[in-house]
């Protein structure tokens, strides 16, 4: 998808569309991370302390229950 800048007062905003804002469950009130190596930007929705640990128990649920399968497939 290729986006164009819109002005917003003395500033340049990027639109983000709702159904992209869906996926990575973002609303209006989302802060967001952002990283840029200078050629690029990387924007992260920034989580809570819960929504963090929820997703490491996911994490380390699916590395208990799949981890050598994954490790056989990258080999």
């Amino acid at each position: 998808m290729i986006k164009k800048l819109t002005r917003h007062g003395n500033s340049l905003a990027l639109i983000i569309d709702k159904p992209i804002l869906e996926l990575i469950q973002a609303d209006e009130d989302t802060p967001f991370e952002i990283i840029s190596d200078g050629r690029s930007l990387v924007l992260t929705p920034v989580r809570s302390p819960e929504e963090e640990k929820k997703f490491e128990d996911a994490l380390e649920m699916v590395h208990k229950r799949f981890g050598r399968a994954m490790k056989k497939l990258a080999e």
